[in-house]
């Protein structure tokens, strides 16, 4: 049976959020916070903005590095015929779909396509391997299935310690693959467990949401990168 709040019970719910109380006061014309709502909100959003232009700036120069050393790694990959195996969790996962698209799809300019999965998409497997053995084995068991010696895995984790993308890095290394990691907050367990031969994009900061937002750019250098070793130099687009 569904029961029907009254109205003083409805405002009791209301109120059980002291910001969103005090957001509705402040819609209702009681400057109770000194600032508007809306004035507080966007200097809220102008503060990300800036946080993640200043993360940006600072690791242009570390990341820069290790980012040409992905482009190679992935360069020598897809011109051998080899492919790039992409996985992630969450935010991550999103990112290895996106990589996939614009390498087998393009990026900024036509070209060939280039071979590319994301290991993160076909929800049977996933949910087949996580019911039959362990959530913890859904990448490694596609890595094994579909690796090649020459093959890149690309490896996703903002933690460094997803436990399912470790074991991805461990099958791949069982099939003779190249590993990019892209990580966060030092590397975590990632950064103990890649090869010298392997590359580590390590994001110099502890909030997931900044760590996203290097990643995306990251991965896109990299396809730009391969796109202008294999198409040459080109003005950069506006």
């Amino acid at each position: 049976m569904i029961q029907i709040k009254t109205a003083p019970e409805r405002e009791q719910e209301r109120n059980k959020w002291p910001r969103l109380a005090a957001w509705r006061r402040c819609r209702q014309g009681e400057k109770s916070l000194g600032l508007s709502f809306a004035a507080m909100l966007e200097q809220r959003i102008q503060q990300h903005f800036i946080d993640s232009a200043d993360l940006k700036y600072q690791a242009a120069q570390s990341l820069s590095k290790p980012i040409a050393a992905a482009v190679q790694a992935v360069l020598a990959c897809v011109t051998s015929g080899g492919k790039v195996l992409a996985c992630g969790n969450g935010g991550s996962a999103a990112d290895a779909q996106h990589f996939s698209a614009e390498f087998v799809g393009r990026f900024e300019r036509e070209r060939p396509e280039l071979g590319a999965i994301a290991l993160t998409t076909d929800s049977s497997i996933l949910t087949a391997i996580a019911n039959d053995y362990s959530y913890d084995r859904i990448f490694s068991k596609q890595v094994r299935a579909l690796g090649q010696a020459g093959d890149v895995l690309l490896a996703l984790s903002t933690s460094g310690n997803s436990a399912n993308v470790l074991l991805a890095i461990e099958a791949a290394h069982e099939r003779e693959m190249s590993v990019v990691a892209l990580t966060g907050r030092g590397g975590g367990k990632i950064a103990a467990v890649l090869r010298e031969t392997d590359v580590h994009v390590c994001v110099p900061h502890d909030r997931t949401a900044r760590i996203q937002e290097v990643h995306i750019l990251a991965l896109h250098c990299i396809c730009d990168g391969v796109d202008a070793q294999l198409l040459g130099e080109q003005e950069t687009p506006t």
